[in-house]
């Protein structure tokens, strides 16, 4: 019963990660239908400007939470301003050679600047918590913690503000919003915004479970985070939740039963199934197309 908890509690860590990510994909998709595959790479930029906050110049961890996550909510809104607006009104398979050349540049770039080891830095949260006979880590109480509350927190933008509003009426309707006066930049821009910040936040929980920081860490963690959106139903917010911590439980089912090697495989696998069987994802709906 004990390791079943810790296993599970491993899951939704690992999960929170995922979901946050997966947000940042579903949000995009919902509003230009673009899957942002330069997403992933924001969270490795995010994770390197916590890095070198702490251990470069010595900031308190509040602090440089809070630069990672401006750092990654600046690199989204730049990104979408220099790559994705010139090209809105393009097919859109060039928008998507588009995101996986940003992420190609900002990979080898993160290579250029910083060298392509691991970097590698003290624990940020130590300690557990006991439970009676069981041992909870700090780490993933507080990550599973954070994920709740940004995910409360995004509901809300998204249900009770007037940009939220403006978001939900851009993905239903483009045209029509545009002619009833929502400023469709600003929105777009918002949007990526706040799905970049939910990246930076992602990346710090990262950064607090494995406590180091490489160029390509955002490629895996990225592709992860797309099979949890398209599981859930890429666009919508609630199926990102559960497609990502279906994600993190099902790799703490396979490392709970000896089979880590094959956790990425099986992830993968799911993709497979779930655009054969349900392609709409879990919470995604079915779209008539007028002929």
């Amino acid at each position: 019963m004990s390791l079943f908890f810790s296993q599970f509690l491993n899951g939704l860590q690992t999960g929170s990660v995922y979901a946050l990510v997966a947000l940042g994909y579903s949000m995009v998709y919902g509003i230009i239908l673009l899957l942002n595959f330069a997403h992933g790479d924001i969270i490795m930029v995010g994770a390197y400007a916590a890095f070198y906050s702490m251990t470069a110049f010595h900031l308190h961890p509040l602090l440089s939470v809070v630069l990672a996550v401006a750092a990654s909510t600046l690199l989204g809104v730049v990104i979408e301003k220099v790559a994705y607006t010139p090209l809105r009104q393009a097919p859109r398979l060039s928008l998507l050679i588009t995101a996986i050349g940003v992420s190609f540049l900002l990979e080898n770039g993160a290579q250029l600047l910083f060298g392509s080891e691991t970097k590698s830095m003290s624990p940020i949260v130590t300690g557990n918590v006991s439970l009676g006979s069981m041992s909870i880590s700090k780490v993933a109480l507080l990550t599973i913690a954070v994920t709740v509350a940004a995910m409360a927190i995004l509901t809300f933008l998204v249900q009770r503000t007037k940009l939220g509003k403006a978001m939900r009426a851009v993905s239903e309707d483009m045209g029509a919003a545009q002619l009833m006066g929502i400023s469709l930049n600003k929105t777009i821009s918002f949007t990526f915004a706040v799905g970049s910040a939910l990246a930076g936040i992602g990346s710090v929980l990262y950064l607090c479970a494995y406590t180091q920081a490489s160029p390509t860490m955002g490629s895996m963690l990225g592709l992860k985070a797309f099979v949890a959106a398209v599981l859930g139903g890429i666009g919508s917010i609630p199926g990102a939740m559960i497609g990502g911590f279906a994600i993190g439980l099902l790799e703490a089912l396979c490392s709970a039963v000896n089979l880590s090697v094959w956790k990425d495989g099986v992830v993968f696998a799911i993709l497979i199934l779930v655009l054969l069987v349900k392609p709409t994802g879990i919470m995604g709906r079915s779209q008539a197309e007028k002929v």
